[in-house]
């Protein structure tokens, strides 16, 4: 294949639609010089400013000899390069968070909105072969994404549909680590695979189609429940035992750091089932919360419980807050935006619940607390819904009630809306 029908390929496929600037995880290895070379010689075509990261492991005596050979490349490429060392007890899985740690500090430190890797093809057959001798859960089985979000880094992967043999034999690193078989992605590369193609010549090609038609079930499953509100245990139970899973399982795709064990999903469903009011912690940070006929799957960091500061939102401008965009006149479409009418005149302030807050609602005043109680609304929901208020007012409780002072002015030529609209669940 020609350079430029990898350009192409990126072209068409709008890698970098959205991102200006990208950070590329440089190793050394022939996959990620060979991106190195296209993404630096196409950056004009690509619409894109190149930053290079390298980690250097400090686990091969060539290693720092590499690191040096990175930095003058990228001095002739005219390119800046990010380099850092791994210290302390090595292994795959430290080094791997060692160095997504160091590129989100890098893309925060440069502005970049996406972390590029090299992972191709060989890379994705190793993968879903690994998982499957694991005995992974199905949804896993689909192996890497071409794009997504991990944590809080965006990761774009251009050469995933490609092979290794593609890629032309430029001047590359050679890790001779990667032919010794103590780790068990090299006996997979090495041992495994070339043993099953002999019995399947094509196994290859048979894994990537069993990742891609997993991969369009789960679409298909996840297209087909946008109406279903999962949360809602009434609905979820309106459904067979194994639907009631299927659907279970795609809502927790969502949480991709979850990966919640054949044991600890049973547990999950059997609290679902039985308990009224439950806090049960999982993995990796989340918890779960059930009250009433209502359930959330929530991120528990060290400022769980602290309420996000005050804001104030002028007209004419937009802020997010609590996991929601708020617009104040900019419109906002989709189908579940939210809209609260308020006055031009004057900014708006958005909040959490205070002690004593009261809203206007068919002329009298009353408290939220009795509010909350009445309508029944989960513990955790009273903590973090947004309110706003206006003119020392609360106009809107956010998804839970609107105060008089917004229905009765909705007619009022200095009057605007404010859209709200859900990104992070």
């Amino acid at each position: 294949m020609r350079d430029q029908d990898f350009l192409n390929h990126f072209l068409r496929k709008e890698y970098f639609k959205k991102h200006s600037k990208v950070v590329l995880a440089l190793s050394g290895g022939l996959d990620s010089m060979f991106l190195f070379q296209l993404l630096s010689t196409y950056q004009k075509e690509l619409g894109i400013e190149l930053i290079l990261a390298h980690v250097n492991h400090k686990q091969r005596r060539e290693s720092d000899w590499e690191e040096n050979e990175l930095r003058k490349l990228a001095d002739v490429a005219k390119l800046p390069i990010y380099i850092t060392s791994f210290s302390g007890d090595f292994s795959e899985a430290r080094a791997r968070e060692f160095r997504y740690d160091f590129f989100r500090k890098i893309m925060k430190e440069v502005g970049a909105t996406a972390l590029v890797t090299a992972h191709h093809a060989d890379d994705q057959v190793e993968t879903i072969l690994m998982r499957l001798i694991r005995g992974s859960r199905l949804r896993h089985l689909t192996g890497i994404k071409e794009g997504q979000v991990v944590d809080d880094i965006e990761i774009i992967r251009p050469l995933l549909p490609f092979h290794k043999k593609d890629f032309p034999p430029i001047f590359h690193f050679e890790d001779q680590t990667n032919q010794e078989n103590t780790y068990f992605r090299n006996r997979i590369r090495n041992r495994y695979l070339p043993e099953l193609e002999k019995e399947n010549p094509r196994l290859k090609s048979a894994l990537l189609d069993l990742g891609r038609e997993i991969s369009d079930y789960q679409a298909t499953i996840t297209e087909l429940s946008k109406q279903i509100d999962v949360e809602d245990l009434n609905e979820l139970f309106s459904y067979s035992q194994q639907t009631q899973g299927i659907l279970l399982q795609n809502y927790l795709n969502q949480f991709p750091d979850l990966n919640l064990t054949k044991a600890q999903f049973a547990e999950v469903r059997q609290i679902l089932a039985t308990k009224s009011q439950y806090r049960h912690s999982l993995k990796n940070g989340y918890e779960l919360i059930k009250e009433y006929q209502r359930f959330q799957i929530c991120k528990i960091s060290p400022q769980a419980d602290e309420k996000e500061d005050e804001l104030v939102l002028h007209y004419q401008n937009q802020v997010r807050y609590m996991g929601y965009l708020f617009s104040f006149g900019i419109p906002i479409e989709g189908d579940f935006v939210q809209k609260v009418t308020v006055s031009r005149e004057t900014s708006v302030h958005i909040r959490c619940r205070k002690p004593g807050d009261v809203l206007i609602l068919n002329g009298h005043r009353k408290k939220l607390r009795r509010l909350f109680i009445d309508l029944k609304i989960p513990i955790e929901k009273r903590k973090t819904t947004p309110i706003i208020e206006q003119f020392g007012e609360i106009v809107s409780i956010l998804g839970i009630a609107t105060s008089d002072l917004s229905k009765n002015t909705k007619n009022d030529i200095m009057n605007t809306v404010i859209y709200i609209e859900k990104i992070d669940r």
